[in-house]
């Protein structure tokens, strides 16, 4: 808005900083509910979430009023002024906030509204996923149970009956899952902007499950039916089996009858013929082998299933005839073959047959040793053994024809003279007989050897090869359930690593119960690291057997060790990021404050931790906030009132809401306090400590207030008052009692609440106080006006004179209890007079008093209410008394009665009484007596008496103090008459004393050509003072000289009065000594030579100290010229009020030893 503006409409600068503040916080408000998310499903959250948005709307309701009342005050702008451009600016301003406000108002009920609805879809979709959950635990419960396979039919009809149940259990369940599945991807659709990983990741997880559950019920069915196929078909294979085998036998039993006939070698037709059906048989028997194998291997697998009953001892039966018809059978096949062999030719069929057993035992052993390598997985492995299982069968089928052929060529050999291989041999050329029998006995014997020695190195060789095969199985069945537990574990570890929301999204508050879940979670995995240590060794064993693992294998692995590192290094990561987060957002951090300001300003840090403020804009630095610096500004609005104990209280009551102290309970203060262990108040707090205690504070107000408290706002601006007013000088280090009595002096608590509390801090054990301890108290709590530059009107910054006021009200006890320490603040002395004040002021604020003000009309009076003890029915509102303003017919010097809340019959009948009896008093009875509002403590040239109303008990104390201010008000004549800083035009009626008009006055003199740049606030006042410091030290030196010769001679001129009269002279100032007065006035005109004396000392000690403060100024400000020149002129300001308590104190020494 126009400065020109805001000068020709006054009124405007209200509305203006009212219309800011409304909408900056509807603007604060607005994005903290799109910045707010929660996690879809969790109904905690929800519900939390819900609560706040509740608490949200309520506050927008409580603050309704403050729109309405913008509204009606621009409309009453708009009446009153003329101006154009002044009321199109109020009418678009109001359109604004008004849209604004609807547009958070809507936002605010639409997301209520969406948490609502997202409450209802969460509770659904979890009860859904909760029956999904137990169907789900329902169909693992059973498939569980279903451990071996049966091999009776009862069993195995049982078994399917119940899988298909199963099976169609599942179809109907999948109507659950459907349900949890079709809900979720409501709540996936519609809540996309919130945090949807739980149900995301939790509907995976159960359409995972509910798959395998699936594909292992499928599996199961089909192996049952196959069981039951072969079951059902194995009686019937056994019988067919049995019965071919009777019939094979019967043909054997022929064919060993015809082979034993006499002389049957002799025909070899007849043998030919029975070598063709000794062939047939032995085709057959070979054609039968697999399928005998078939019903011995099923057949144990039934007699198991039914051991113990009377099938199973009936069905063993059976298997052993099988067993032992198959066994005769092969032994007759065999012996049948041996006699047709016996025939004259016989030596060239043993040879032939040692040829085949060899070619045979060369091919298995070929065979045998492509079946290496080893698989590289379980099932390649299983499979390899079910391949050398078949094998070890044909082993076992030949071993009989093998052991056969090699004992008929042995006893072939021993049976033969050597005649008889004479003629079975016949060489091409001729050869000695012996030669050619011992040549076919080497043959046949060799062919036997080999065949034997290839036999055992193959049945060795299959033995070893077995016995790596179940070593392989063994090992890989370790790794593969080794692997199954580790994935199983890092899922679920990855499970709770995949809820895990992004650290910036965590509250402050829960990083140390995040921080400890996570620490948990790497207590948790950190067995997993023995887990990935053994299946390593596992694939390491296999690897050194000579097993190469499998691509799956291999990718299994990796995929693990990956995973755990990854798993690993997250769980490290999610570590050190809460630590740093902890660290800089924490409770020991400031960088949660760095919110606390807005572009172009930035909060940073200097090496103590004290927060200074960067203007990017600018380029400069400064150690004030910027929404601190603008609440200093707008104090200024307040200096028009003339009485500084309700000026500085009205300020304070500002400066407390502005930090939301007037939200602070004591008892919150003080387990706050307790909370931090601050008990020790002689101890200095740091930077970090004053935070922590100051955001348990704010966070507790805001839980209490939602949208009232923007916590690192207050916090960021208490700790800048906190430090203005008790670290000028940005040590880095308050006090624990200075910020006790900052934090109880503000809070919202009853006045004798508050002296109590303050007593308790400085007292002993034994509840008593001495004067040490009460000034402490003392100084820290006038601090409070000091940093607002209203020390002066307070009695000024040295407190000796109230410790010696409170302990002379005690009857100068050494030590002092609470209860007289409460009935001398009740009499409101001058230091602490702006407390008390305070609480009236708070009190006044939404009193209304059904009156009018007989000076502004104002009816009803809001406010204080001054009502006339003079005049009948003659009130005033506290506008027009704070400003001085009367009407015609009342003088200000008349009684007033002062009331912040609304009156009583009582009242107003005592009230009457009282204006009846002042009626009868004349204007001198009123000038004789005066009546002060506070308890006097007040020290020379630290201010003048203060102007307020008759609130309070007077007490008139004939002590050092009131003949001092006798002299202040002499002395303040002498400047009227001899000329200062005010003009002659200015009446004593108007006032002078008032030091808000020594400092218009004071601005005017500096700021001739243009008023509108004269300072508005003690801040403004030090900032105007920086560049003719130097100057006004020098005038300020010229004036006390010229006060130091009025002063003499205002002594020459009573001394020569003293001659005049006769009386005796008067010793020279250094001589003069307490004598008997020869009369009142002789007494009178002694002790004011006295004073002019000890006046005269103390103002030549006050010019030697502001002589060597301006010799102190003269260092190179340019050390510190960005950024630094109001923090330094601050410190200048604290420096000069050090130099003025130091004079003080030399005046307070000066008088102690008189």
């Amino acid at each position: 808005m126009p400065s020109s503006l805001l000068l020709e409409v006054p009124a405007l600068a209200d509305f203006n900083r009212a219309w800011t503040e409304l909408t900056d916080w509807l603007s604060l408000l607005d994005r903290v509910i799109k910045s707010q998310r929660v996690m879809v499903g969790d109904l905690e959250d929800i519900n939390e979430m819900i609560i706040k948005q509740k608490a949200t709307l309520q506050d927008l309701e409580q603050r309704r009023p403050q729109l309405e009342e913008l509204i009606t005050a621009a409309q009453n702008l708009k009446n009153k002024t003329s101006n154009q451009e002044a009321r199109t600016i109020i009418t678009d301003r109001i359109e604004r906030i008004q849209s604004q406000w609807d547009e958070v108002q809507e936002h605010l009920q639409n997301r209520r509204q969406q948490l609502n609805e997202m409450l209802k879809d969460s509770t659904q979709w979890l009860e859904a996923k909760e029956e999904a959950e137990q169907v789900l635990g329902q169909a693992r419960a059973k498939l569980e149970s279903w451990k071996e396979t049966p091999y009776t039919m009862d069993a195995i009809q049982k078994k399917i009956t119940e899988t298909k149940q199963l099976a169609k259990d599942l179809r109907q369940w999948q109507i659950n899952v459907d349900v949890a599945n079709d809900l979720a991807l409501k709540l996936l659709r519609d809540y996309s902007s919130d945090d949807t990983r739980k149900v995301h990741m939790i509907t995976e997880n159960i359409n995972a499950s509910w798959a395998s559950i699936h594909k292992r019920v499928s599996e199961r069915e089909a192996a049952l039916e196959e069981t039951h196929r072969l079951l059902q078909q194995f009686p019937l294979d056994l019988e067919k089996f049995l019965a071919w085998l009777t019939e094979a036998e019967t043909t054997a039993n022929v064919l060993q009858d015809a082979t034993h006939k006499e002389r049957l070698l002799e025909d070899s037709k007849g043998v030919r013929e029975l070598m063709k059906q000794w062939q047939d048989l032995q085709g057959e028997i070979e054609a039968h082998t697999d399928i005998y194998h078939n019903l011995d291997e099923n057949g144990q697998k039934v007699l198991r299933s039914l051991e113990g009953s009377d099938d199973a001892a009936l069905l063993q039966r059976r298997l052993d005839t099988m067993n032992f018809k198959w066994r005769e059978l092969r032994k007759k096949s065999l012996n049948i073959r041996s006699h047709l062999e016996a025939s004259s030719d016989q030596w060239k069929r043993l040879h032939l047959s040692l040829q085949e057993l060899l070619v045979w035992l060369q091919l298995k052993d070929d065979e045998l040793s492509r079946q290496a390598p080893m698989g590289g997985d379980f099932p390649a492995v299983q499979k390899q053994n079910d391949v050398h299982r078949a094998f070890k069968r044909e082993l076992k089928t030949k071993e009989p024809v093998i052991m056969s052929t090699l004992e008929t060529v042995r006893i072939f050999l021993t049976e033969q003279p050597l005649e008889g291989l004479e003629k079975l041999y016949q060489e091409p050329r001729e050869l000695p007989p012996e030669e050619r029998a011992q040549n076919v006995t080497r043959l046949l014997r060799k062919q036997a050897e080999e065949v034997n020695t290839e036999w055992e190195k193959l049945n060795l060789h299959s033995a070893d090869w077995q016995r790596k095969i179940d070593e392989a199985l063994e090992r890989l069945q370790e790794l593969q359930e080794a692997t199954d537990e580790l994935d199983l574990k890092l899922r679920q570890a990855e499970v709770i690593k995949g809820s895990w929301q992004p650290v910036g999204d965590l509250l402050i508050d829960s990083l140390q119960d995040h921080l400890e879940k996570v620490k948990v979670l790497r207590g948790e995995i950190t067995p997993l690291k023995e887990n990935v240590s053994y299946v390593n060794d596992l694939a390491r064993q296999l690897t050194t057997l000579g097993i190469q693992l499998s691509p799956y294998n291999l990718n299994t692995l990796e995929d693990l060790n990956t995973r755990w590192k990854l798993l690993q290094v997250a769980v490290e990561d999610r570590i050190r990021q809460l630590h740093e987060a902890h660290r800089d957002f924490g409770p020991a951090s400031q960088h949660f404050l760095s919110t606390s300001v807005q572009g172009p300003w930035e909060r940073a840090i200097s090496p103590n931790k004290v927060p200074y403020y960067i203007n990017h804009e600018t380029q400069t630095t400064c150690w004030d906030h910027p929404k601190m610096t603008e609440l200093y500004q707008s104090l200024a609005d307040l200096n028009n009132v003339r009485f500084s104990a309700y000026r500085t209280a009205m300020k304070l009551r500002r400066l407390q809401k502005a930090l939301c102290l007037d939200l602070l309970s004591l008892s919150a203060a003080c387990d706050a306090l307790d909370q931090h262990n601050l008990k020790q108040n002689d101890q200095p707090m740091d930077i970090l400590q004053v935070i922590n205690c100051l955001t348990t504070i704010y966070d507790r107000l805001e839980q209490e207030h939602n949208n009232l408290v923007n916590v690192p706002l207050c916090v960021d601006m208490c700790l800048n008052w906190l430090l203005n007013v008790y670290d000028t000088g940005r040590t880095g280090r308050i006090r624990v009692l200075s910020f006790k009595t900052g934090i109880i002096s503000l809070c919202k608590a009853h006045l004798e609440d508050k002296y109590r509390y303050l007593f308790k801090q400085v007292a002993s054990s034994t509840g008593f106080c001495d004067q040490r301890r009460l000034g402490l108290l003392l100084h820290d709590s006038i601090q409070i006006p000091r940093q607002l530059g209203e020390v002066a009107s307070f009695g000024g910054s040295n407190i000796e004179p109230s410790v010696r006021s409170c302990f002379q009200f005690a009857n100068n006890k050494p030590e002092i209890e609470a209860a007289l320490f409460l009935d001398w603040m009740r009499l409101e002395p001058q230091s602490m007079v702006w407390l008390p004040v305070l609480h009236r002021v708070a009190a006044a604020e939404t009193a209304k008093h059904q009156a009018k003000c007989n000076i502004c009309k104002e009816c009803p009076i809001i406010g204080f209410r001054y009502r006339s003890l003079k005049h009948f029915n003659y009130d005033i509102c506290q506008s027009c008394f704070f400003s001085g303003r009367v009407a015609k017919g009342h003088k200000m010097h008349y009684p007033m009665v002062e009331y912040c809340t609304p009156t009583t019959s009582g009242e107003d009948v005592r009230d009457f009484a009282k204006v009846l009896k002042n009626k009868f008093r004349t204007k001198r009875y009123f000038a004789k007596h005066p009546r002060m509002g506070y308890l006097p403590v007040q020290t020379v040239l630290e201010g003048d008496n203060m102007e307020t109303p008759a609130s309070s008990p007077q007490l008139s104390h004939d002590d050092t103090h009131s003949r001092i201010e006798h002299y202040a008000s002499r002395l303040a004549e002498m400047e009227n008459s001899n000329g200062s800083y005010l003009n002659d035009s200015i009446s004593p009626n108007e006032s002078i004393d008032d030091e808000h008009l020594l400092i218009q006055h004071y601005c005017q003199s500096l700021n001739q050509d243009s008023p509108l740049s004269q300072p508005r606030s003690p801040a403004q006042i030090l900032i105007s003072l920086e560049s003719e410091e130097r100057g006004e030290l020098e005038r300020i030196l010229a004036d006390l000289e010229e006060e130091n010769r009025n002063l003499q001679a205002e002594y020459d001129r009573l001394k020569q009065q003293h001659e005049h009269k006769g009386l005796s002279p008067l010793p020279s100032p250094p001589e003069m000594m307490p004598t008997s007065p020869q009369s009142p006035r002789d007494a009178e005109l002694i002790a004011e030579a006295k004073l002019l004396r000890q006046h005269k000392g103390r103002l030549e000690a006050r010019m030697q100290i502001l002589e060597d403060h301006n010799k102190q100024k003269k260092y190179p400000w340019e050390a510190n010229e960005r950024g630094h020149n109001v923090g330094s002129l601050f410190h200048l300001a604290d420096d000069l009020g050090r130099a003025m308590e130091s004079l003080v104190s030399v005046m307070t020494d000066e008088e102690g030893a008189e």
